[in-house]
Order: C-alpha cells, then structure tokens, then sequence
C-alpha cells in the first residue's frame, strides 16, 4: 500500500472540496428561478427552463463527490491521529458546529420561508418573519431538517460512525479482515484500472436510486431517522473515498480524463436528461422501464462527474497556491452559513426586471463575497477558525500587517482534514 505523506495538504483536492461546497451555492440560489413552484421559499418573477437541467447534473454528484473526498481525508486523519484523536477531531469539526449552527441558523431559514411567501402576497414583514422563525425553536425536534442544509453534516457522522463500527468489528476478526481488505483492495485496483469504472459503480448505484421517492437523489431533510437508499449512496462514496486512501495511486487513474471517460460523461448526461422526461408521464407504457434506464444513466453521470472534477482540478493545480488553500480552508464556513443570505436576496431580487441569469450571478457572487468577508473577519484567526479547520491563520483580507514566522507558517499549512 503506498500512502501518501501524512503531514502534506493536497491541494487539489482542496480545491475539489471547496469546488463541491462552493457549487452547493449556486444550487440553492438557482432554485427561484425554477419555471414551476417546487416549494421553494420564493419563485421568481423571471425563470428558465435551463435551471432544471442545471440543477439535474448538479444535485447528482456534488455531495457524492463531497462525501468520497471526506473519506479519502478522513482515513488519512484517521492513520495519522489515531482512534481518539479522530473521534474528537469529528466531534469539535462536524458534531459541535453541527448544533450550534442550527439553532442559530434555524431561525433565519424559517423567516426566509415566511417572508418568501408574503413576498409572493406583494408584501415582507421581516420582524413578523423573524418572530415566526424563532418560535420554531418551540416545536423540536419537529420538523429538525426541513428546509436546513445542515443535514449533510448528520449524515457525514453516521457514515463516519459506521465506518468506524465496521472496522472494529472486522479487528474482532483478523484473519477475516486480513482476507476481506485483500479483496476489497483487489477490487478497487480492478475498477480504478478500468475505463468503464463509472458504469461499474452505477450498478450498485441505481439500485439505491430506484429506492428514491423522486427520480434522482432524495434530499434527506425531513427526519432524524436516515432515508436508507440515500444514506447508502453517500456511506458508499466515504468508505469508496476511505478505501482509496489505502492505494491513493488509484485516485490518478479514475481521475484520467481518457477520450473514453469524456465520452461517458456527456453521454450519460444526454440519456439522463431525456429519460427525467418521462417522469412527468407516469402513465406512459413502459414507465418501469424508462425510470430504471434513468437510475442506471444517472448513476454513471454521477461517479463521471466526480472523476472528472478530480481530474480536471488535479491537471489545473499542480503545485501550491495560496488563494486555493484559503477559499478551501473558507469554504466550510461558506456553506455552513450560506442559505439564509441566499434566500433572503433571492426574496429581495424576486420582483426585479433583470433577467434570471443576472439574479443568479448576484445572488450567488454576493452571498460567496460576504460570507468570504466575515469568514476572514470573525472566523480565520479565531476560535471559530480553529474550531471549523483544526487551526487559527492569520487574516488575508483584512490582515493587521506583520509577517509570519516560518513555523507559524508552516504549522498553519499543515493539512488539517
């Protein structure tokens, strides 16, 4: 097994993480401009029917492609801290700002929805939408993940825990576990050192799919108890990204941008594309048959996606760069706190003549720039900073001057997964 320095951030996949995250912002923000009501907070007066198909391919890999990157880093924290100090690195990282931004967060995602709606009426009460969205706190757990993003921290600990049960169940036998990590090792080589990795992995893949209430990944935002085809999805995508880790040479080859692997990806995206068509026709003959073709096209559009994401950033960026490693190390508190700021401007920018792609673009750029901004301000050198990426750094934007010493600098470089 070759292992890669454990003592070295990877800037590529950095850059992969925050390039997940940071198209998560955009997701939510393009879903105003949807030419149907989906129950969102608030439709705009100005649509397209390109928004679909954007949210289509992006919803269909950009939390798999988050959840294998997780993995592969978690192992590598794993092996490099030990037991216990992994178990309190995932409860500072995930479990602490997992509570705290909810019920901070809560209040202002429910306002949004109250607001969203009267804005539909021709009129916005912030302070009536403000009350509403904090007597919510009243009703827990009802109704805990609805309309919150932070479920993807919930999931991202049960399939950690998982992981981690399944691994000490397996020590309890070792000659079993010697045996089954040489297979598993075996398979993966097979599957990274094939071109049809994507549609190998889609197999098992639809299977999950064909379990979901919609054609296409459920959103797992409605209970504390896990949807099971979704969770399988992404617990296969972290033990995919933790068992990589083992053979990281691996991660090369399925990110190869072969003529073949391109010609998969755009291909897999026609069909998938076509075949959702279908769905808005349940009485059409062989419905059975068009959603299981689409379970199966989706899923290869999905693991050819996130493959091709690592590979295009991993031929983009092949040395350092300090502004990669600052949005990656940025990125976490970006999403944590993004939706409430992109619903209220989504509200705010719903009435306006500008054209939807405009709206968009603001929406989107202005969310990233604030939350870029009072990520430097309150979080970069704070405890908050600390908290989130493992380590306070030093303030780009709004620096106070003075330089840092090379082993501040080095400490601060020091992968923090």
């Amino acid at each position: 097994m070759t292992a890669l320095p454990s003592n070295s951030r990877i800037d590529y996949l950095d850059a992969v993480r925050a390039f997940a995250l940071l198209l998560g912002i955009v997701f939510h923000a393009s879903l105003s401009f949807m030419p149907s009501f989906i129950g969102w907070a608030v439709m705009d007066i100005n649509t397209s029917s390109l928004v679909p198909i954007f949210l289509l391919i992006s919803h269909s890999f950009r939390m798999e492609l988050f959840f294998l990157i997780a993995g592969f880093f978690s192992h590598m924290t794993f092996y490099k801290k030990g037991t216990s100090a992994f178990l309190k690195s995932r409860a500072t990282r995930i479990v602490l700002p997992f509570v705290v931004a909810w019920f901070i967060l809560r209040p202002l995602l429910v306002s949004g929805w109250v607001m969203g709606t009267e804005s539909m009426r021709g009129e916005v009460d912030i302070w009536n939408g403000l009350s509403q969205g904090f007597q919510t706190l009243k009703a827990l757990p009802a109704g805990i993940f609805t309309g919150s993003h932070l479920w993807f921290l919930y999931y991202l600990v049960l399939v950690t825990v998982t992981t981690l049960v399944v691994k000490k169940l397996l020590a309890l036998a070792p000659s079993a576990q010697n045996w089954l990590g040489a297979t598993v090792d075996r398979i993966i080589q097979w599957v990274a050192n094939t071109s049809s990795s994507a549609a190998i992995l889609a197999i098992p893949t639809a299977f999950c799919l064909w379990r979901m209430s919609q054609w296409g990944m459920d959103t797992p935002d409605k209970s504390l108890i896990p949807h099971l085809p979704t969770f399988l999805v992404y617990l296969g995508c972290f033990s995919f990204g933790w068992l990589l880790h083992r053979q990281p040479e691996l991660l090369t080859n399925l990110s190869q941008l072969t003529p073949t692997r391109i010609i998969n990806l755009f291909a897999s995206i026609g069909f998938t594309i076509y075949l959702s068509g279908f769905q808005a026709n349940p009485s059409f003959e062989y419905i059975a048959e068009a959603r299981a073709a689409f379970c199966f096209s989706y899923g290869v559009m999905m693991w050819s996606l996130v493959f091709v994401s690592i590979g295009l950033f991993r031929v983009v960026i092949r040395k350092q760069n300090a502004i990669v490693r600052y949005v990656a190390d940025a990125s976490y508190w970006l999403y944590l706190i993004h939706l409430p700021i992109v619903v209220w401007l989504q509200i705010a920018f719903a009435e306006l003549q500008l054209n939807w792609f405009m709206k968009l673009a603001a929406i989107s750029g202005i969310t990233i720039a604030f939350s870029l901004l009072t990520y430097d301000l309150f979080v970069r050198s704070t405890f908050i900073g600390k908290t989130l990426n493992g380590a306070r750094k030093r303030r780009a934007i709004f620096a106070r001057g003075g330089s840092e010493t090379s082993s501040s600098k080095k400490t601060q470089e020091l992968h923090t997964a």
